[in-house]
This record gives structure tokens, C-alpha cells and sequence, in this order.
């Protein structure tokens, strides 16, 4: 069940992401595998800062949508460059 729920969580945090910057995305499966990137970049922030890691769906996907947020703009400026 916790494969389900990463990957659920990747799907929703992988397309509010391409809503939240503004792009098309980059496809339903690399969406969701910058998801559940962002979740586990998201939750190592989080852990550093000092906020609590279990707090159910809708908080595990905000930080996943603020890890995935910061890994797309690093994925943009790197293609940028």
C-alpha cells in the first residue's frame, strides 16, 4: 500500500506542479517521477527545518509539490544553460 500511496502522491504533486510553474509538463510518467522526486526532496527539507514528517495525504503532498516546485526550476535553469 505505501507504493500506492507514493505514487499517488507523485501523480497529484507532479501535475499541481506543472499547473503551479506554468509549463505543459513533461509527460504523465516523468510528472509523476518528479513527483515523488519532489516528495522525497520536500521531505529532507522539511526534516531540516524542523517539520513534523507524518501528517497525512494532503500534507505529504504540499511538501512534495514544494519539493517538486524547486526541482523543476533547477531541472529549467540547467536546460537553460
Amino acid at each position: 500500500m505505501g507504493i500506492l500511496m507514493w505514487i499517488l502522491v507523485g501523480l497529484v504533486a507532479g501535475w499541481l506542479t506543472g499547473k503551479i510553474m506554468k509549463g505543459s509538463g513533461y509527460g504523465f510518467f516523468v510528472d509523476i517521477l518528479l513527483g515523488i522526486a519532489g516528495a522525497l526532496l520536500g521531505g529532507f527539507i522539511a526534516s531540516h527545518i524542523g517539520l513534523d514528517a507524518h501528517g497525512g495525504f494532503l500534507y505529504s503532498t504540499l511538501i512534495a509539490v514544494g519539493g517538486a516546485v524547486i526541482l523543476v526550476a533547477i531541472l529549467r535553469l540547467i536546460k537553460r544553460a
